[in-house]
């Protein structure tokens, strides 16, 4: 049987995977990765036999048919519609979706709904990026490619983490790197993975991008670095965007003094920039994902177009996509603000889309965006939501309180391929197909898009979102508007409304692919727009070198930005959330998978030493974060990497992982007024220190909540074997196992299983297990605060398997039966490869490079995104030999 290529399911690079005998790994003739994949993607095989899948409808808890539960959404939109009006209806989507999925759902709400209430993830996500996009170059356009990273001369890289979140386009850029000596400026409040190899990170105070880039701009006009005949004819607003620029930083020591850095750093990153003539700036959610996002954006592109440094090779602002198809979800019209195909809700767009959908009650107006959709369903606003492919129950800000709305909406409806905190508040779940299982196209950040393609069937009743949505849109009517019977009928008519009446105003325009076949379709090469033609690959289309714009005058616009300012000070930390290396979004698929869960196993509060001497806080200890939202208690990492006043903890932990839940519960709603993006790195916490009274370490097959308690602490990591759980309690031990009915829960055995144990109560050391015919079923070891849980690799390497009398006897004194058997935490989740085996490698075979041990062990000779992590042992190793 020939390779079926596809695409990944995770970041906006959008890699080829292609899959044989059912084995997904990198396509090597896809233009995006070239046959790398990052540690997710190498894991994809991981995924495919996940357990909990999703598949058949539920009503009330209840098992239903297809046709009950799309009669019973149709019904009741078509009931609500009638009674409280159009607006009175949501869908809230993904950038997970593809784009056929989106379209038909954006189709049914702003078509045939009459509404503009749909809404995505991607607003938490680009939608900044999208603002700023339209306000500079009048429409949402990405002007450069993946190319441009391999012949700049100074890269940029502007809150993006593309080390751990882009590992496959860094990796490109390190390979341009070592072949013509690329410059790399990290721009970012964290000394993260990409910070450590840039030759130049500004770690510059969070919210604070405005003011450094405004500086920027005015020292290249002082400088007479601008292009001034490339600005006459190609720009407007250079003037008053200069001129702001200067009085927003007046100077080196301004600027220096107004992001918290040194000045010669400034200077050192202006003048490099001025000098340098390929430039590309990279950016993603530390923009991205601000009060300011919008503004942000802009100031960066304002040195761009100021400089004439766009469209050409090696030269442009460039922004990283976090979801695999939310370009795709952009094109469609899948944000509240926009209609369709790049159009927008002006009475002449509005009517071409109705004309060309045949949609008399069309929505005439923008709908509501995230963080106020929820709110709209908390208040009753809307009486129905439609949520599909996402987590909004995890994922949103104040998480609380949009658990609270959904909880009291009249009508919940939920799509998702695997049980979710969003699935369990739904009336109505509807199973669907996953990435593996479904068909249609993506686009990257580059514009290229790519087809997905199906290499396995469906389990149970499980259908595509694009299906289910055209069920819906039938039952209420418009049975020719979604007579659709395939993903490629449905790609053909939006390539055709892209062309619709399009006299290249809109750049964005599929019309030659409006008359694809279904074999055409099927055999779709990876194709960038615009102007693609079918059939054939393209890669390396960039805009705007001649200017061109899609604005009424073809200029783009220079804007005049004023940096805001930043309340700071006092005993609050500003918390940052984001994305770590191995994990995605609220961990649905990448949380289950053993090895992608052990370089993280846990979620961490990362702060500054000083913040933590001053707070008591100890490294490895529990600490309570908390504003007026809410609080939760999770473990404290200490690291110089973020600032003084910072603090970080990771996106992805929910209540099935987690008794922290997700972070997201005491994020503000404050967000962009432009763009509407929730500022998701700028709230305001405290944190204070746990007394821990006993730490303990679960080992068990099963997985569940451990039922200990409001006063423990816990974290769930799977296991090849079962589960491993982190516990820390702050009330007595025997106050959370007060009997051996408490403790048999615990390790979930019954009374019939064999408990052994090991009690040592003057050093408050105790080790239970549960064996089942001889076969070790649980173990959990407890002891004091910050001592030694020895025995726990071995425990792990004994878990499901039956056990001699000498390895009962180990297991019980915490030692290791098999000396070496047990491993390290994991760095290359790619290969498997632990610490204790990489630096045993380095101590022994006296390496000095990262190349020599990937010659050795593999490590990192894929993505690469662990090579900041091998350079750290490296270093470690040599200090301590």
């Amino acid at each position: 049987m020939s390779a079926i290529s596809t695409t990944c399911p995770y970041c906006g690079v959008g890699c080829g995977v292609s899959v044989s005998d059912g084995l997904p790994k990198g396509d090597s003739a896809h233009p995006a990765n070239f046959g790398r994949l990052c540690s997710k993607g190498a894991a994809l095989k991981e995924t495919l036999g996940l357990a909990d899948r999703l598949t058949q409808p539920m009503m009330h808890g209840e098992a239903v048919s297809w046709d009950t539960a799309l009669d019973a959404i149709a019904a009741e939109f078509s009931r609500i519609r009638a009674q409280y009006g159009p607006d009175a209806i949501a869908f809230y989507v993904s950038g997970q979706l593809l784009t056929e999925d989106y379209y038909v759902a954006n189709k049914l709400m702003k078509g045939f709904i009459g509404s503009g209430n749909i809404d995505t993830n991607s607003r938490l996500c680009m939608a900044s990026s999208v603002a700023g996009h339209v306000r500079a170059f009048g429409e949402d356009v990405v002007p450069g490619c993946y190319e441009d990273l391999e012949e700049a001369d100074l890269v940029v890289a502007v809150g993006s983490n593309m080390a751990w979140c882009h590992p496959v386009l860094y990796q490109r850029l390190m390979a341009a790197r070592e072949r013509r000596g690329t410059r790399i400026v990290a721009v970012d409040p964290r000394r993260t993975a990409t910070a450590q190899t840039a030759d130049l990170h500004l770690k510059l105070e969070a919210g604070s991008d405005v003011l450094l880039f405004n500086g920027l701009l005015a020292y290249l006009a002082d400088q007479d670095v601008p292009d001034r005949d490339w600005t006459q004819r190609h720009v407007t607003g250079f003037e008053a965007a200069v001129e702001a620029a200067r009085v927003s930083a007046p100077s080196l020591a301004g600027v220096a003094a107004g992001t918290g850095l040194a000045q010669e750093d400034v200077q050192a990153f202006y003048e490099l920039f001025a000098r340098t003539e390929r430039v590309v700036t990279l950016y993603s959610q530390g923009v991205n994902q601000s009060v300011a996002g919008t503004d942000k954006v802009n100031a960066i592109i304002n040195c761009h177009l100021a400089t004439g440094r766009i469209g050409r090779a090696g030269m442009g602002p460039f922004s990283l996509t976090g979801q695999p198809n939310a370009m795709g979800g952009r094109e469609v019209g899948g944000l509240a603000n926009q209609l369709a195909a790049h159009m927008g809700f002006a009475p002449e767009h509005v009517d071409r889309v109705r004309r060309f959908w045949n949609a008399p009650d069309i929505a005439r107006n923008a709908g509501l965006k995230a963080v106020d959709m929820f709110e709209a369903v908390g208040d009753g606003r809307i009486k129905a939501i439609w949520i599909a492919a996402t987590n909004p129950a995890a994922s949103m800000p104040r998480t609380g309180k949009v658990r609270e709305a959904l909880a009291n909406c009249p009508l919940v409806i939920a799509a998702d391929a695997w049980p979710t905190d969003t699935t369990g508040l739904a009336h109505i779940v509807l199973p669907a197909a996953a990435w593996s299982e479904k068909d249609g196209t993506v686009t990257n950040s580059e514009r290229c898009i790519s087809r997905q393609r199906a290499f396995r069937a469906a389990p149970g009743e499980a259908r595509p979102d694009w299906w289910m949505f055209a069920e819906v849109g039938r039952r209420m009517g418009a049975h020719t508007a979604f007579s659709f019977s395939s993903a490629a009928e449905i790609f053909r008519e939006h390539a055709a409304l892209s062309a619709f009446e399009n006299d290249g105003s809109r750049l964005f325009n599929l019309g030659a692919l409006a008359e694809i076949d279904d074999d055409g379709y099927g055999a779709l090469a990876p194709i960038q727009w615009p102007s693609p033609k079918a059939g054939q690959g393209a890669t390396g289309a960039r805009l705007f070198a001649r200017g061109g714009f899609p604005t009424p005058d073809g200029k783009a616009r220079m804007i005049a930005l004023a940096p805001g300012t930043r309340d700071t000070g006092g005993d609050v930390l500003v918390l940052n959330t984001g994305r770590i290396r191995d994990q995605w979004h609220t961990m649905t698929r990448t949380g289950r998978v053993p090895q992608l869960m052990s370089h993280v196993p846990g979620p961490r509060l990362t702060l500054h030493p000083a913040d933590a001497a001053q707070r008591n806080i100890a490294e490895e200890g529990l600490v309570r974060l908390e504003n007026a939202l809410g609080s939760f208690v999770l473990r404290a990492e200490l690291d110089t990497a973020v600032r003084p006043g910072e603090a970080f903890v990771p996106m992805h932990w929910t209540d099935q992982f987690s008794s922290s839940g997700p972070a997201d519960r005491l994020v503000h709603h404050l967000t962009d007024p432009i763009s509407g993006q929730p500022d998701l790195k700028g709230s305001k916490v405290r944190a204070a220190p746990v007394a821990e009274s006993w730490r303990g370490y679960l080992l068990r097959r099963s997985a569940g909540t451990p039922a200990l308690g409001d006063a423990v602490y816990w974290s769930r990591a799977p296991l090849a074997s079962g589960h491993a759980f982190d516990l820390g309690g702050w009330t007595a031990l025997d106050h959370v196992i007060d009997s051996e009915i408490a403790l048999r829960r615990l390790l979930q055995i019954s009374a019939e299983a064999e408990l052994i144990s090991y009690s040592d109560p003057r050093k408050a050391v105790f080790r239970y297990a549960g064996l089942v015919h001889g076969r070790l079923d649980a173990c959990v070891f407890f002891a004091a605060p910050g001592a030694d849980l020895s025995g726990i690799d071995q425990a792990q390497h004994l878990l499901g398997r039956e056990i001699s009398p000498a390895e009962r006897l180990a297991l019980l004194a915490g030692l290791n039966a098999a000396p070496g058997s047990g491993a390290g935490k994991i760095v290359c989740a790619c290969f498997s490869v632990d610490e204790k085996e990489i630096c045993t490698a380095i101590d022994r075979q006296k390496f000095t490079t990262v190349t020599q041990i990937g010659h050795s062990l593999r490590a990192g000779t894929n993505c690469g995104s662990c090579i900041p992590e091998l350079k750290k042992l490296l270093l470690r190793e040599a200090v301590t030999s």
